[in-house]
């Protein structure tokens, strides 16, 4: 086994240094523990992809290194009407391939949303009609109220509708059904980076894009990105300065990466929540050795679930110390956090209760469904889970995988138990509210509400919370759907994860909360 790691370190190393004997004192070299899945700005709604994606796309809407809300492909914007919002266009933007920028391409990028294939169609399932006033103002006409507009369509790019056409890219790569198209491979965005050289899951390479309409801070020529799995390889290929910036750090390696002699690990809070979800639609929960039923239908079953995980011992033994039990799917940061709320207690005897209640003595086997290589220590939370839940009787078939094949496969619902994060795009619960708790529709509502959990009262709250402008109204609305969700357990909440990068001491960045890597902002001595 020893033998087989140092193999597969002087593997990678050796590809590493293959790289750096053709780079040059401004190339900054970038190890993460998965691969962005596609170039196609909306295919999937994951950090790390949008994150990657984010360097050679851009929104209307940008964000400053507070988070706050920045000018990007649009210069200015207000509310001409309670449903109607009007965005001015920057003026001389090229995309990459030289074609300017128009509100053509912005029409043709938010109608891309909507289409099948689409993960973002949460971001504009509100959109009544998006309008091009002349080439450079457009307005966007919603259902309802929508105050919170400008935060939610930071995270929509803006694609060029003429390269999408010539380019046979008209709709968004389907990762649940593992179509490709030229977007998948290929970028054409208006952004400081250029893909330079796409090789999945081994390397991608990016260079500055020397016609950017803005600002660079940064002196970062060229960026190559490369997945590593494995965490003591990721840790050695820092160490021993053969990657510049590697993220995540193991928790149990933080302290190694501080003391060696030219690296440093950023820590900091991250506004993503981890969580449990549980199919509550079926009527025969899938991958069970229960037949004909669905367990997960039954309150009591879900809050035997919950009380029978000890968060705190997986805070202290898995996490390290290095995680925030929570008792809400969203986290300090997030508008509408609630520091009151409280978890239900760690309980096993109340837990085998419930269970006999529900009808399940003896408990039930049910496979859940993990990654293995997105979140910090994913794979052995959800062991620590399987774990817990054998005191009920519970028999967890762990199905854990890379997140190539585990995100197609939830994202088809393809799942009765499963694992996901989730970091509020516009910093406020709204979002989770509408992608991840409300019913479930054809729009975008609910699309990653997985186990298709669904309270019409949630709902409303939701669709008042959306339009709202009176602040302390609007926090009372999402303390009381948030309350609304919890009494229904409709989900199993388990923890806010901390971020931790390792850095080379010759390296300046900005470590943003939304764990998003951006290289404009990057230097190397």
């Amino acid at each position: 086994m020893k033998f087989q790691k140092k193999a597969s370190l002087a593997l990678v190393l050796s590809a590493l240094a293959a790289t750096s004997l053709v780079a040059h004192a401004q190339t900054i070299r970038i190890a993460n523990q998965g691969d962005a899945l596609s170039m196609d700005p909306h295919s999937l709604n994951e950090s790390l992809q949008l994150s990657t994606t984010s360097n050679v796309y851009e929104p209307l809407v940008g964000r400053n290194k507070d988070l706050s809300l920045a000018p990007a492909l649009a210069t200015a914007w207000k509310q001409t009407s309670p449903t109607v919002w009007q965005f001015e266009l920057r003026r001389g933007v090229q995309f990459h391939d030289g074609t300017p920028f128009t509100a053509d391409d912005v029409l043709f990028s938010f109608a891309r949303t909507q289409a099948d294939g689409s993960d973002m169609k949460s971001y504009t399932n509100d959109f009544k009609q998006v309008r091009k006033i002349n080439d450079f103002l457009v307005e966007i006409e919603t259902k309802t109220p929508f105050p919170i507009l400008p935060d939610v369509i930071s995270q929509v790019a803006m694609m060029s509708k003429k390269w999408c056409e010539t380019n046979q890219a008209l709709t968004p790569v389907d990762r649940r059904k593992g179509i490709e198209n030229a977007a998948s491979f290929r970028a054409n965005g208006t952004g400081p980076f250029r893909l330079r050289e796409r090789q999945p899951n081994v390397r991608t390479v990016f260079t500055r894009n020397g016609s950017y309409w803005g600002k660079i801070e940064g002196n970062a020529a060229e960026v190559i990105f490369t997945p590593i799995g494995n965490d003591a390889t990721r840790v050695a290929a820092l160490l021993s300065g053969e990657v510049d910036v590697m993220e995540p750090v193991p928790v149990q390696d933080i302290e190694r990466v501080n003391s060696g002699a030219n690296t440093r690990a950023i820590t900091g809070p991250e506004l993503r929540t981890i969580f449990l979800g549980m199919d509550q639609k079926r009527d025969e929960l899938l991958y069970s050795n229960v037949k004909g039923k669905n367990p997960f239908k039954d309150k009591r079953v879900r809050q035997a679930f919950y009380q029978a995980i000890d968060i705190e011992g997986i805070k202290k033994t898995v996490m390290r110390g290095a995680s925030n039990p929570s008792a809400l799917m969203v986290g300090p940061g997030i508008n509408g956090f609630q520091p009151d709320a409280k978890r239900l207690p760690y309980d096993v005897e109340a837990a085998k209760k419930l269970m006999v209640e529900a009808g399940y003595p003896n408990g039930f086997e049910v496979a859940m469904n993990c990654p293995n290589d997105r979140y910090v220590n994913d794979g052995r939370i959800c062991q620590a889970v399987a774990a817990n839940l054998a005191r009920i009787n519970v028999k967890i078939n762990l199905q854990a995988e890379t997140k190539g094949t585990y995100f197609p496969k939830i994202l088809r619902r393809d799942t009765g138990f499963y694992m996901l994060g989730w970091t509020p795009s516009t910093y406020d619960a709204h979002n989770a509210l509408n992608a991840l708790m409300a019913c479930v529709d054809d729009k975008g509502a609910g699309q990653f509400n997985l186990g298709a959990y669904c309270n019409p009262k949630v709902d409303e709250l939701t669709k008042k919370i959306q339009a709202e402008t009176d602040k302390v109204q609007r926090n009372a609305m999402i303390k009381e759907a948030f309350d609304l969700h919890a009494a229904d357990v409709g989900h199993l909440p388990l923890h806010q994860q901390a971020l931790a990068w390792g850095v080379s001491k010759k390296v300046k960045l900005v470590q943003l909360a939304d764990n998003y890597m951006l290289y404009k902002w990057m230097s190397k001595n």
